[in-house]
């Protein structure tokens, strides 16, 4: 085989993987299977789209092998082939942010409150959170904490928040971080412990913008 017909075969293999992810909704399958592998019912779900139209997704992203599968019973989950196409997700984000005004403009909308930021850096938390002068909340989906979730980090979905309320201390300050930028869960979650009195912040990072940080994450065994 000629010199460019091998360079030609070698550029339409990693084309496949642009392919594969030239989908609003593929990038948001893979930032939800970041945080856990799941069934392809729960996926359409938290993606507002059809199984029907879930699975078709998910067939190209599996073929492209950025995901994989397992059976249980009848149903069938879905998760990320490895934690690099997680990383793959969390750097291609952060190119777009670098260079697309469009989502500066939109994440800046989702930010409009920016005393909901916490200035803290993530070693400077996560010594906090071991000294426990802090308490970090995970208000995703208790599946996802167990599958990986920030050292010290209290699990609280966000839907158990205001009837959990007694379980957070009013004299320390909440940081609340969920599936990443994109995620308005820990901004709800936020606004609403601000509310009832708390001192409550955010971080943008989600899991797995912390692992592309070479950050320990811990999980439920």
């Amino acid at each position: 085989m000629a010199e460019r017909e091998i360079k030609d075969l070698l550029y339409a293999q990693v084309a496949r993987i642009g392919k594969a992810v030239a989908s609003p909704k593929r990038l948001e399958l893979i930032e939800l299977l970041a945080q856990a592998e799941k069934p392809v019912d729960q996926l359409a779900a938290e993606a507002a789209i059809s199984v029907k139209l879930a699975s078709a997704h998910l067939k190209e992203l599996r073929q492209a092998r950025l995901v994989e599968t397992r059976r249980e019973g009848k149903r069938v989950f879905y998760r990320l082939a490895d934690r690099s196409v997680a990383d793959f997700w969390v750097s291609i984000r952060s190119l777009a942010e670098a260079h697309l005004l469009e989502l500066k403009n939109a994440l800046a909308r989702m930010s409009e409150d920016a005393a909901q930021l916490t200035p803290i850096d993530r070693s400077q938390m996560l010594e906090l959170a071991r000294r426990g002068e802090i308490v970090v909340l995970d208000v995703r989906p208790k599946l996802e904490f167990s599958a990986g979730h920030l050292p010290y980090a209290l699990s609280m979905p966000l839907a158990e928040v205001r009837k959990r309320l007694a379980e957070l201390p009013h004299d320390k300050p909440i940081v609340a971080y969920c599936r990443g930028p994109f995620c308005v869960m820990a901004k709800e979650a936020v606004t609403l412990l601000n509310r009832e009195g708390y001192r409550a912040t955010r971080i943008e990072d989600g899991v797995a913008e912390w692992r592309a940080q070479g950050l320990p994450v811990e999980e439920v065994l």
